[in-house]
């Protein structure tokens, strides 16, 4: 690995830090220190928020996500940042983080001993639990901020304990395949609180960029929203970030931590995946696609497993079908939506750069980061076609829902006939119950409502303005 390949792989905070890495061994390496280069702040006041809300509820505060979506910034500097200005005590504000050589230092681990990246040697907890013992010799309120703490042996067990501790209120984060699957809450017994992290929204990412909302936009929907990404300047430097975090983070955390000896598969499925997005599709026609085009036998529950895994590590999702009339869901096909339109892209070496999908999976992202379940709608309409009667499906791109409220909404790149506005509105048009419909669209338009009461709003209005649902 290269030297600019490495301070990638390694490169994970939105302050601009500069990692110097030591060779320990072969196998190891470990971070000694972190040097400021410059630092630009990005606000996430979205996660951190809720954060705040959750401060001494009696939980361990999880912070899950894709790695490189800026979990350990979050934490260590906007959060602490917040105890610090509420009148915390820095000395009741404990932190670790545990690829740190200078915390691992002052817990008496020898370094050259650890094997942190393959998890054959992992952190002492004895020391660990001696050091924060020492740290915490008074009755007040203690917060126990853990970075990487899957690097710790039997974390869930240590964590466990301290919520024996009536005086911590601990928060955690982590990023390797372990800690990234969503099984993980339930180690803690019902005492997890999880606050999930995602890459950067277009709200977020236009702190990061100097011009229009257009220019911005076109740039995000190619490089997408990973912290560090949105920081770099040069289109090269950001193709090769993203390449390097698909290649060198991102699948090899998945084939490590299920030992999968396919992995040519995997990896011509994550192309398959990555090329239909927005697309219906479901793992037996994925198995036919091995077969006719790669030329290879794969199984239908291979396959499914493999997406199983991509989802785990939240890579993408699967976004299953619900039939609105017959209130119901359909198992099968889905559709696949990627955590970040950028990591999308790398994978296909940017070669496939459709607006319109990538458009709607920056949408669905967005209803997410608001906190909806999203799924995809299915309306069937009756018409009679010489004498016969014929069902037709029609397609609803996202039914969001959020408590009480349910928005039924069309990703459209453009409208440019009255034939496109009417294919756009149809399945809308077809839903007869009164929750609001909306047809979102790139182009330049101000909010308007249709004799139908179909709401069109244009693309940054929805994006900028987390009320433009309710215009």
């Amino acid at each position: 690995m290269s030297d600019m390949e490495l301070f990638l792989n390694r490169f994970e905070l939105y302050d601009l830090t500069l990692y110097n890495i030591l060779r320990l061994s072969s196998k190891t390496e470990i971070i000694l220190n972190r040097k400021r280069c410059g630092r630009i702040e990005i606000k996430r006041d979205y996660y951190l928020d809720k954060l705040i809300r959750k401060k001494d509820n009696g939980f361990i505060k999880i912070i899950t996500g894709i790695r490189r979506s800026g979990k350990s910034y979050l934490l260590n500097n906007l959060f602490y940042n917040h105890l610090t200005q509420s009148g915390v005590d820095e000395n009741h504000i404990i932190k670790f983080a545990f690829d740190s050589a200078r915390d691992l230092l002052k817990i008496g681990e020898d370094l050259m001993d650890l094997d942190l990246l393959s998890g054959e040697r992992l952190v002492d907890p004895k020391k660990f639990l001696d050091y924060i013992m020492s740290q915490t010799n008074d009755s007040e309120k203690f917060y126990i901020l853990l970075d990487e703490v899957q690097l710790l042996k039997s974390f869930e067990q240590v964590l466990n304990g301290f919520l024996r501790q009536d005086n911590f209120d601990v928060y955690v984060t982590g990023s390797n395949s372990k800690f990234l699957s969503k099984d993980v809450i339930t180690e803690f017994a019902g005492r997890g609180d999880e606050i999930r992290v995602m890459p950067l929204v277009f709200s977020e990412f236009l702190q990061t960029y100097d011009g229009d909302k257009e220019d911005a936009f076109a740039e995000y929907q190619v490089y997408g929203g990973l912290p560090a990404g949105a920081l770099m300047k040069i289109d090269e430097d950001k193709m090769k970030y993203l390449k390097v975090q698909l290649e060198n983070v991102y699948l090899r955390d998945i084939v490590h931590r299920y030992d999968i000896r396919l992995t040519a598969e995997l990896e011509d499925l994550l192309n398959i995946l990555a090329s239909g997005i927005s697309s219906l599709t479901n793992p037996s026609k994925i198995a036919s696609t091995f077969k006719s085009i790669k030329k290879t036998e794969i199984s239908a529950n291979t396959v499914d497993k493999f997406i199983g895994y991509f989802e785990d590590s939240f890579m993408l999702k699967r976004v299953y079908r619900y039939d609105v009339k017959g209130r119901k869901y359909i198992g099968t096909p889905y559709k696949i939506y990627f955590e970040d339109v950028g990591l999308r892209n790398a994978r296909l070496n940017f070669r496939q750069i459709e607006p319109s999908h990538l458009m709607e999976n920056i949408i669905y992202n967005e209803l997410r980061y608001r906190g909806y379940m999203v799924d995809v709608g299915v309306v069937m309409k009756r018409e009679n076609i010489n004498n016969k009667d014929i069902k037709k499906q029609l397609e609803v791109d996202f039914i969001a829902n959020l408590g009480s409220k349910r928005y039924y909404i069309q990703s459209a790149y453009s409208l440019p006939s009255i034939e496109k506005i009417n294919q756009e509105k149809a399945s809308l048009l077809n839903i007869s119950d009164s929750f609001k419909k909306i047809v979102i669209v790139k182009d330049r338009i101000k909010p308007f409502l249709d004799e139908n009461g179909i709401l069109t709003i244009n693309l940054f209005d929805f994006l900028l303005n987390k009320e433009s649902l309710d215009l």
